[in-house]
């Protein structure tokens, strides 16, 4: 290779190994300098964010604070002691929200205390003091107190414990189990109390906030959501003749809550907390409170008299819907449609049939089945409507009286009303094939079947449970529900009664001493 070739291969090598290095260093250091700018931009800011930048989240806040604090002072904590079979106790847990459905043990599994199981003194298990917690709120200064009735129903006590931690005994002024509501009572005065707001007015999509107790120890919680849908119906409850017209709302509600209130942006009372639908038994996104346009008028008869008088029409309804609309020749996709009519009722006695369908009451349209349930169940019994009907297609408008709803003939479990009627302590219903069929009877028991026997009532003292039939009283046949309501109604204060019990295959009297009544003997 020439002398030349390899002077300049060494001059280039010379020249390279400089720039080389050089380019190097440049790159590193540009790499350093954007790194520091990533990191730098990555990094939190630690300068505080304006206002200007925030101020529609701080105005939510601020309102929602506002609202909490407002309304948080009238909601309360309520602990209600009763008794409990061991086997329920440990069935259920302690708690609220179990429900109360008597009668769901002559047709379902799942009641924790079906007509197949022995009463305590045939082998139950002992009695057992059962707790359970609710909430509540406060609607007038002088201590009455709004809640549901599943929370404070059989209650031997209940304790109310205000925001302010000061607790009081309650007395239970009355119970509503149609409409799942209770009014309670402390003896106080000045208590901060809530306003009354208007349901019918919520519409999707408005904020609302939920207070309570959920799980019973969290106390003075409050969540945030909105109306998620109005005028809902309970698809699992125990009586199709319940109203409906539920709020549903993703503002959280959990066990707990029950009872406490449901407010608006006003922070008036719109609804009261009552159920959810949940996989788990927690919150699942779907809470339901009953309306103020139920509340109100309940709560006021319970304050007034301690009793509701419901309306009746003797009807099974359903909705109209696109599907079904075209088969009763309706042109709208409205009204409440009459699935059944009961024998004897007010509906069938005024001419209704089954493929009517309910437009309006007293001029006022019926979008479903719920807002004729509600609208029939505010009407005092005894006073005249006017239905507006399709019949086929053809309009019609019928007059009826409404009727007073039972339930199921249910014998009041309260002490004495104030005429000094005897009362028991026990819920009856006609033996109906079903009920029948459940209790396995023989052709010739005839009678009445016990439903539910109200804790430390004197039916429970004289040994009567849930399952047992009553075929006589004081030596008398019993033949229907109404026929028995009616002679126990009959019967002086004081006077024992005598009734011929079937329980277990065999039949035996008990002597039952009415609230008020001396009993004899030890």
């Amino acid at each position: 290779m020439p002398k030349s070739t390899n002077l300049l291969r060494a001059k280039i090598k010379r020249f390279t190994a400089p720039l080389l290095a050089l380019t190097l260093l440049l790159f590193t250091a540009a790499f350093v300098v954007v790194h520091q700018q990533v990191n730098a931009a990555m990094a939190p800011s630690t300068a505080p964010l304006s206002d200007d930048s925030i101020s529609p989240l701080l105005s939510l806040d601020q309102a929602v604070e506002a609202v909490a604090s407002k309304v948080t002072p009238s909601v309360v904590n309520i602990a209600v002691t009763s008794h409990a079979h061991q086997q329920d106790a440990e069935a259920q847990g302690e708690g609220e929200d179990q429900g109360d459905n008597p009668f769901s043990q002559f047709f379902g599994p799942g009641s924790g205390h079906g007509f197949g199981q022995q009463g305590p003194e045939q082998g139950q298990g002992p009695r057992q003091i059962e707790h359970g917690i609710g909430s509540g709120v406060i609607i007038s200064p002088d201590g009455y107190i709004v809640t549901n009735n599943h929370v404070v129903d059989g209650a031997m006590e209940v304790r109310v414990t205000m925001h302010d931690r000061r607790t009081f005994a309650a007395k239970v002024i009355g119970t509503d189990k149609l409409t799942d509501l209770a009014v309670i009572k402390v003896d106080a005065k000045d208590l901060p109390s809530i306003a009354w707001g208007d349901s019918t007015k919520l519409v999707p999509g408005q904020s609302v906030l939920a207070f309570g107790s959920p799980f019973g120890y969290l106390r003075d919680s409050v969540t945030r959501g909105i109306v998620s849908a109005t005028n809902r119906d309970n698809r699992f409850s125990d009586d199709a003749r319940k109203p409906g017209g539920f709020i549903q709302t993703d503002a959280a509600i959990n066990p707990g809550n029950s009872g406490g209130p449901l407010v608006n942006a006003h922070g008036q009372l719109v609804g009261i907390n009552t159920f959810l639908i949940s996989n788990t038994g927690a919150f699942a996104g779907a809470g339901f409170a009953i309306p103020t346009q139920t509340v109100h008028p309940v709560v006021e008869a319970l304050i007034k008299s301690g009793v509701v008088h419901h309306g009746y029409l003797g009807v099974g309804l359903n909705d109209v819907t696109p599907d079904n609309a075209k088969f009763f020749n309706l042109n709208g996709t409205t009204g409440a449609v009459i699935a059944q009519v009961t024998p004897n009722s007010p509906a069938s006695r005024a001419g209704l049939k089954e493929g009517d369908v309910v437009t309006a009451v007293n001029g006022q349209e019926v979008q479903t089945g719920g807002d004729l349930q509600v609208a029939v169940s505010e009407v005092a019994p005894g006073t005249k409507i006017q239905l507006e009907v399709q019949r086929n297609g053809h309009p019609e408008k019928v007059d009826l009286t409404v009727g007073e709803y039972h339930h199921d003939d249910e014998v009041a479990a309260s002490a004495s009303d104030e005429s000094g009627h005897p009362r028991l302590g026990i819920s009856i219903a006609d033996l109906t094939p079903d009920i029948r069929q459940q209790l396995n009877l023989p052709s010739d028991v005839q009678g009445v079947a016990v439903a539910q026997v109200q804790p430390a009532s004197p039916a429970e003292d004289a040994g009567l449970t849930g399952g047992n039939v009553i075929l006589e009283l004081n030596r008398q046949p019993v033949k229907s529900a109404e026929q028995f309501r009616n002679e126990v109604k009959q019967l002086p204060a004081g006077k024992d009664l005598l009734l011929l019990v079937w329980a277990n295959g065999g039949s035996s009297y008990r002597v039952v001493h009415p609230a008020g009544a001396p009993s004899s003997g030890m």
